[in-house]
């Protein structure tokens, strides 16, 4: 792809699977179509905030490790969400020159580089450019589905030398914004309603779901999240006629071991799904990478139901509750800059 007059980020460093996401493509699945979409869509709605976005507004979403990325336009404001992930940028000499925290936007000028550090806990991280990407939608969303190589670039990770085509070719002139007060670390604590297929399981399964600690296996991907830990016994086996797969879904296959359906999950699936994790605590496991440990707790529906409007709530409030950042690098060049002192003394003279 070619820069067009307006410009872009090129990839220098694309980090070990770094997509282009969204919200997803809803709507879709009747035909066979995942949704995809960002594994964490908290971090992508506040990253999206910061920098003046719709919540649902495409950005990268690196997992494992960050990026690199070289700006070709005037400008362009970026915020990262995801939990201790920072936004470094280096002058055409490779020094650091600006720094931002998660969640803290930060502008970039033409040739200098913007690097993402991943400093876990979390695996995953959203950066948000002001604008978004000028890139085409497939069915209605830019996310990227590997698999099928729909969206995003090219309908896969990012690759070296890769221009993402940007909306916007200079950032707004304004100052830096903050959205403190959000906690996006990886969560523990999963809650779960019970169902659709519970019936077809052990008295005991559902209790050894709820008090036993479950380990991410090395094999989860963006399509699921594989779990080691006590067997979940069925009653008569694991098959059913295939039905569909719900975000979130807990599919239960032969050998026992549960599998939380993801954001690129199947349409359809022909395993007994024993408990469905809920959506306001969904895109906490979008953070969790192989060895955590993920223990779940049965909640009542109305109670999921009454979750899911407290975060929709929470996240209408979010631009109403940015304030003014600076980052650390303007930081100590103002500090520098300014004077701070009326004299100075040199203590081997006294004057």
């Amino acid at each position: 792809m070619t820069l067009d007059l307006v410009g872009g980020l090129v990839v220098v460093r694309p980090g070990f699977s770094t997509t282009v996401q969204d919200r997803g493509r809803p709507g879709w699945q009747r035909f066979g179509v995942p949704v995809s979409g960002a594994l964490d869509r908290i971090a992508l709605a506040a990253a999206n905030i910061v920098v003046g976005n719709a919540t649902g507004e495409a950005a990268l979403e690196c997992l494992y490790q960050g990026c690199e990325l070289e700006v070709a336009c005037d400008s362009v404001r970026l915020a990262v969400g995801g939990g201790n992930a920072t936004l470094e940028v280096l002058d055409t000499d490779g020094a650091t020159c600006a720094r931002s925290s998660a969640l803290e936007s930060i502008t970039a000028s033409r040739g200098e580089r913007v690097r993402v550090r991943i400093a876990g806990p979390s695996i995953s991280a959203y950066v948000a450019v002001e604008g978004g990407f000028a890139l085409p939608q497939v069915l209605g969303s830019r996310s990227t589905y590997v698999r099928a190589a729909l969206g995003g670039l090219e309908g896969r990770a990012l690759r070296p030398g890769d221009v993402i085509p940007l909306v916007r070719g200079e950032a707004e002139p304004r100052g830096e914004v903050r959205l403190p007060g959000l906690d996006l670390m990886p969560q523990s604590k999963v809650r779960i309603v019970a169902g659709p297929q519970n019936e077809m399981f052990r008295g005991e399964a559902m209790r050894m779901l709820t008090e036993q600690p479950y380990i991410v296996r090395p094999e989860s991907d963006r399509m699921g999240l594989r779990l080691a830990g006590e067997k979940l016994a069925h009653l008569k086996g694991a098959d059913i006629v295939s039905d569909a797969i719900a975000p979130g879904a807990i599919q239960v296959p032969g050998d026992g071991q549960p599998i939380v359906m993801l954001a690129d999950r199947q349409t359809t699936g022909g395993y007994t799904k024993i408990a469905t994790v809920i959506s306001a605590d969904l895109p906490g496991l979008g953070r969790v990478g192989p060895g955590a440990e993920v223990r779940f707790e049965l909640i009542s529906l109305e109670f999921a139901e009454d979750l899911a409007r407290t975060v929709a709530a929470e996240i209408a409030a979010w631009p109403q509750r940015l304030e003014e950042a600076m980052p650390s690098g303007q930081v100590m060049a103002r500090l520098f800059g300014a004077n701070l002192i009326s004299g100075v003394i040199d203590g081997a003279t006294g004057h």
